[in-house]
């Protein structure tokens, strides 16, 4: 059984993708439903053969469909001058989006 994959660029970061797939990108700003075309693929290999880009694949592309918007964890940014008895403590959390992946062509 083999089964059909690409690596792919996607919103600053790289991912290994099937058809079915669910990723968690960097923040898209457009509506859950939107279909995107992802056309950065460095790689793509199918029932053995493999095709690998120079940087990227010519004709190859990915489908994929805004599932949701989410956060990540918290993180704490903790800020401390100890001459000036100054603290600052500010947290932050990163938007993310879900990509489900629907289709793998080239």
């Amino acid at each position: 059984m083999t089964t059909k994959y690409a690596i792919i660029q996607a919103y600053g970061q790289q991912f290994k993708v099937k058809e079915g797939d669910k990723i968690q990108a960097n923040f898209v700003d457009c509506a859950t439903g939107t279909q995107l075309t992802l056309s950065d693929v460095f790689l793509v290999s199918e029932a053995g053969k493999v095709t690998i880009g120079q940087p990227t694949i010519a004709n190859a592309k990915v489908s994929a469909t805004v599932q949701a918007h989410t956060r990540g964890e918290k993180i704490l940014v903790f800020k401390y001058l100890r001459k000036n008895k100054h603290k600052k403590l500010q947290g932050h959390k990163q938007p993310y989006s879900i990509l489900s992946i629907d289709k793998i062509e080239g």
